[in-house]
C-alpha cells in the first residue's frame, strides 16, 4: 500500500514538474525529461521523434513566438503500473494586444522516470481547417 502511494506520488510530481518546466519557460529542463527516442504527437498532428525534432517544435513558444504561455492544470489521471498520466489543462496566451485561453490535454508515457512519449490535444471554438493541398509529402499538416 505504501509502496502504492509512493509509485503515485513519483509520478504525479514528474507529471507536475514538468508542467512548472514550460511555464519557467526553460527550454533547457523541459528537454531533459525526455529519452532521446521520445515521441511528441502535436495537436495539429505532426509527428516529432527524437530530441532534436522536438526541441525544434518546442522552440517556437519558448521564444515568445506566441506571446506568454502559461499552463494551468485542471486535472490528471494516474496510471502508476504502467507509467502514464493524462493531465487536462487551460493554456492562457498573452500578448501585448491581445490574450486568449484554450483548454487541452497531454497523455504522457514514462518509462524508468523518462518521457517517452508526449500526445497533445487540444479543444479551440474554431477547428483548424485547411487545404488538402496544404499537406506535405507525408500526408501531414505543415508547421
Amino acid at each position: 500500500m505504501e509502496e502504492d502511494r509512493a509509485g503515485r506520488a513519483a509520478l504525479e510530481k514528474l507529471v507536475i514538474d514538468f508542467t512548472k518546466a514550460f511555464n519557467r519557460e526553460d527550454i533547457d529542463e523541459v528537454m531533459s525529461y525526455f529519452v532521446e527516442d521520445a515521441i511528441y504527437d502535436e495537436f495539429n498532428g505532426v509527428r516529432n521523434v527524437g530530441l532534436e525534432a522536438i526541441r525544434k517544435a518546442f522552440e517556437p513558444q519558448f521564444t515568445g513566438k506566441f506571446g506568454v504561455m502559461r499552463f494551468h492544470t485542471e486535472d490528471m489521471f494516474l496510471d502508476v503500473e504502467a507509467g502514464k498520466a493524462m493531465i487536462r489543462w487551460v493554456l492562457t496566451l498573452e500578448e501585448e494586444e491581445r490574450s486568449g485561453a484554450y483548454r487541452g490535454l497531454d497523455l504522457l508515457h514514462f518509462r524508468d522516470g523518462k518521457l517517452v512519449e508526449k500526445h497533445t490535444y487540444c479543444k479551440a471554438k474554431i477547428p483548424l481547417i485547411r487545404k488538402k493541398r496544404e499537406l506535405n509529402a507525408e500526408g501531414k499538416w505543415p508547421v
